[in-house]
């Protein structure tokens, strides 16, 4: 039975501390939980470490110097000991249990000497990962190619390779009960805002969790608990190092969590939500273009489809210049459930693509293309036009690069496709309303609305 995890002191009594050890941890039931005894000096020693987290060249050399200690050579206490007889950069010494097990746990090997009151702990751990290659959604024309990965530790230091500034703090933490998390919240100290810094570091000083089961999601819904009403997500997330270094440089904080390939950004409005990495490597005028470009055409994926069913309920509105949009065949099913079935096939379409192995997936995308656009409006199922607006939406969606706010814009538009419907012109308004307010509204961390205004 694993005890429950405790205050405590070292002992300067080697026995006492591995009776504790041995009680905390399963050291027995658990395969990959190391223990190995040693004597340093004539004194006795036991090491404890995470088979599969620790380099074992590096520990070989360690345990080589340790057995060349000489007994008349040993100090008095293990600081003394730690400064001359181990030769390795990242070295503490630790005099709690509580830090031991949570650096244990981490995969530092710790060991105990017999006589000291204290333990040493070596970080020489190694974690799987990947290479820092691109990542496959948010690409770069021009810009690098390496992309955040799994291992903490490794995307601080692609930060740090690009701001070689020393306002550039980078605190770590770990939050959990059980999980330990590590969360860095990243920041230049000379250009955050104190006063959202100070907010954000009191709440993860105060946050009382378990564990982080989903990582930066289950962190972000810990930070800030919005409402189920508003789809719209209260922050920006990135995958690449080079867009979150020049946030940084903008004076926002950057929060990275463990096994965790992306970064989070915060403060955010709604045009840094559909800004992308491409906007960082073109020139101003380029710079804008894509940008306004990308405004105007999430925008419409809003109110293309709503519009269109308007019309269509009111075609003495169109100008004769326009008459051509007009639905000139049989519609066998309403415009409305027309609509609505095609925003579920695409949604279908799209999770059968994440799931497809890739081998099949060029194959599939073709069948499905000729199956959705060709054969269902032979057999009546819908009108060419509404296949060509939802076909523009369905594309036009993937403008702007994150996925939380292309579904928080597909449920406004479901909400306007059905207050239209019903209502006609004054459903439409309504509806327009709601898409407003539900933007104005949608509160941050920050204390500011999507359109950077500060709410009460």
């Amino acid at each position: 039975m694993v005890e429950k995890i405790t205050t405590r002191k070292v002992s300067d009594s080697l026995v006492e501390n591995i009776d504790y050890m041995n009680t905390v941890l399963p050291v027995n039931e658990s395969f990959d939980l190391i223990r190995r005894d040693i004597v340093i000096g004539e004194k006795e020693s036991s090491f404890y470490f995470i088979d599969g987290f620790t380099k074992d060249d590096t520990m070989q050399k360690l345990m080589t110097s340790f057995l060349g200690v000489n007994k008349y050579d040993m100090p008095e206490d293990a600081t003394t000991f730690s400064r001359k007889f181990i030769p390795y950069v990242e070295v503490d010494v630790l005099t709690e249990f509580d830090d031991i097990l949570r650096n244990v746990l981490s995969g530092v090997s710790c060991f105990f000497i017999d006589g000291y009151s204290a333990c040493l702990a070596i970080d020489c751990r190694t974690y799987p990962a990947r290479s820092v290659e691109e990542p496959y959604k948010d690409k770069s024309l021009r810009g690098s190619r390496d992309g955040f990965v799994e291992t903490i530790v490794f995307n601080t230091a692609l930060m740090r390779r690009r701001i070689r500034d020393p306002h550039l703090i980078m605190q770590m933490m770990d939050i959990g009960d059980s999980s330990r998390t590590d969360v860095v919240v990243a920041y230049m100290e000379d250009r955050v805002d104190k006063e959202l810094l100070k907010n954000l570091t009191n709440r993860l000083d105060k946050m009382k969790v378990d564990d982080l089961r989903m990582n930066q999601q289950s962190l972000a819904e810990q930070l800030f608990k919005r409402k189920w009403f508003n789809p719209f997500p209260k922050f920006k997330f990135t995958e690449r190092p080079d867009t979150a270094a020049a946030c940084l440089l903008e004076g926002k904080i950057v929060i990275l969590v463990d096994n965790s390939p992306s970064a989070m950004i915060l403060p955010t409005s709604i045009l840094d939500m559909i800004e992308e990495a491409n906007d960082y490597y073109f020139p101003t005028v380029t710079n804008v273009y894509l940008k306004v470009s990308r405004a105007i055409i999430t925008v419409a994926t809003v109110f293309v489809t709503p519009l269109f069913l308007l019309f269509m309920q009111n075609p003495e509105w169109l100008p004769k210049t326009f008459e051509f949009i007009l639905i000139r065949d049989v519609q066998n099913i309403p415009i409305l459930y027309q609509l609505l079935l095609l925003e579920l096939a695409i949604d279908g379409l799209r999770l059968a693509a994440m799931n497809t192995p890739s081998m099949l997936s060029t194959p599939l995308s073709v069948i499905a293309g000729i199956v959705m656009g060709e054969f269902s409006v032979k057999s009546g199922w819908f009108n060419s036009e509404v296949m060509l607006y939802m076909s523009f939406v369905a594309v036009a969606n993937y403008t702007q690069p994150n996925f939380e706010l292309g579904y928080a814009l597909k449920f406004m538009r479901l909400i306007l496709l059905v207050l239209t419907a019903w209502f006609d012109w004054f459903g439409f308004v309504v509806g327009c309303l709601i898409v407003i307010i539900s933007v104005v509204c949608n509160k941050t961390l920050s204390g500011r609305n999507y359109l950077n205004i500060k709410l009460n």
